[in-house]
């Protein structure tokens, strides 16, 4: 049986997308070093990410961009982006990380705490964090002065003190707290997309 695990990365911060993978392996695939992503070196998730992409027998991720989030709130757009990485993978089942089923034809099983529980969600949470991180130090070089590559776009300290010197830029979350909206930010959203098989 292939087994889909699926994990997002990128619920809390202030800026960016959310993203979203699927990995399936074998039901008996094992390995020790897959893990939450959280629990792993940024060099770690990095070779990781490389073997997952080179051995899951498909794998998916989605962004969805702050414009997107703004418009149907964190917790659908995120359930929007683990809807859209499932339907590009092949399983038999999906293990969804935490207790918000998604919109899938596939037999699902929600499971709190599953990127602890299971190396298929383990995996999805490698390829998000890394994905979502690369995505944050390209914006971090484009929109200057916030430090995104630094903290992922997470409501630290110093991002929230950029945000009140320099205002929010194109890919900050209007809707969120500790987002102070100004009328000459313009609009900027949308999906990415990464594909294995």
């Amino acid at each position: 049986m292939l087994i889909c695990g699926v994990d997002e990365a990128g619920r809390g911060p202030l800026a960016g997308p959310v993203v979203a993978a699927a990995a399936v392996f074998d039901e008996n695939f094992t390995h020790p070093e897959i893990q939450d992503s959280k629990a792993l070196t940024a060099k770690q998730r990095d070779r990781l990410f490389d073997y997952i992409t080179q051995t899951a027998s498909s794998w998916a991720i989605i962004a969805v961009g702050p414009r997107r989030i703004e418009e149907l709130n964190i917790l659908q757009a995120t359930k929007l982006a683990m809807k859209l990485a499932v339907e590009r993978v092949t399983a038999d089942l999906v293990l969804v990380d935490g207790n918000q089923p998604i919109v899938c034809t596939l037999p699902q099983r929600t499971v709190i705490g599953g990127d602890r529980l299971h190396v298929q969600i383990s995996a999805a949470s490698i390829l998000a964090k890394v994905w979502r991180d690369r995505i944050m130090e390209t914006l971090g070089a484009k929109y200057p002065g916030y430090g995104l590559e630094k903290h992922a776009g997470y409501p630290t300290p110093a991002h929230k003190k950029a945000i009140l010197e320099l205002g929010p830029c194109r890919v900050h979350r209007k809707t969120f707290a500790g987002v102070i909206v100004r009328p000459h930010c313009s609009n900027v959203g949308g999906e990415r997309l990464a594909v294995g098989s």
